[in-house]
């Protein structure tokens, strides 16, 4: 008996090694969840984080570049493509005011975000947005997805845009080309009133240089100013059906603009959980409701 306990303890310190071990690889395991947490601003967890204004740039005479900072210089966001966040900001009344912004960084930069952002006269967001200065805070809440893009889902993706639209559809065309595994061919159509009105031109301009045989971009303008290469115009049905990619499963249409841009081109989109109708253009040239997507 007492040879049997002698021999089936010589196992002991193995088994306590290896209970050892299953508990120290448990805690790593979630150390490492909470770290890999903590390295996103953005959890989902539905509360507000200030974030310091740490850069404006100017890039025309009504939009402006904002960059804040977030609370950990070795965070990123925590947002996906495509998604977006909520900025709040209380008036001297006490109203919340509150409106949804895409980044226009990318999702993998950490310590900063950054949003384009057009001055409209009379919104209480922009109005206030603009009137901030360098160390300033907003509040931020999100993300918000609004299409969880999985790389070559779609031989080729249309994209259809104006104006502030395109904040969302440059984080599509953006991720997907700066990703080598994803061969998806993006056809980008973006109207505004004049070239100088043209949001991010330099860096659509760059994607395009760069990844000439997956992005084409293709700028409309009501009124065009010296030199500019591209459309004169509205973006018509009669190019669209003959330039854009035909109606397929293979091709997903992305669309973001004002009212009356969507009303023309895809219909209004009802709620956020709800598309509403294809109508407009893009149903008059065979599109499905299945692969027209509006932001």
């Amino acid at each position: 008996m007492f040879a049997r306990v002698t021999k089936s303890n010589k196992f002991l310190p193995i088994a306590f090694g290896i209970g050892a071990a299953a508990i120290a690889s448990a805690a790593f395991y979630n150390k490492s969840v909470l770290m890999n947490e903590s390295s996103k601003a953005f959890v989902g967890d539905n509360q507000w984080i200030d974030l310091k204004l740490s850069k404006i740039e100017t890039l025309s005479h009504d939009t402006k570049r904002f960059t804040f900072a977030l609370p950990q210089k070795d965070q990123v966001s925590g947002l996906i493509t495509a998604s977006c966040v909520l900025a709040k900001f209380v008036t001297p009344k006490g109203s919340n005011v509150i409106r949804p912004y895409t980044p226009v960084s990318d999702i993998n930069d950490k310590g900063e975000i950054e949003f384009v952002i057009k001055h409209y006269e009379g919104g209480k967001m922009t109005s206030h947005l603009f009137s901030l200065k360098e160390n300033d805070t907003v509040s931020f809440k999100g993300p918000i997805v609004k299409w969880e893009w999985k790389p070559n889902s779609f031989d080729s993706i249309t994209l259809l845009g104006a104006g502030t639209g395109i904040t969302p559809l440059y984080q599509l065309v953006h991720h997907i080309a700066t990703n080598p595994a994803d061969k998806t061919k993006v056809h980008l159509y973006y109207g505004n009133k004049t070239p100088s009105d043209i949001l991010l031109k330099t860096e659509l301009d760059n994607l395009q240089k760069k990844y000439p045989d997956q992005v084409k971009v293709t700028y409309f303008v009501d009124k065009s100013e010296g030199k500019f290469e591209g459309e004169t115009g509205f973006i018509t049905k009669d190019f669209l059906s003959h330039n854009a990619p035909k109606p397929s499963e293979k091709n997903q249409v992305f669309v973001c603009g004002p009212p009356p841009f969507m009303n023309a081109y895809s219909g209004p989109k009802v709620s956020p959980t709800d598309q509403g109708e294809l109508t407009g253009i893009l149903a008059e040239l065979g599109y499905s409701k299945s692969n027209v997507f509006k932001f």
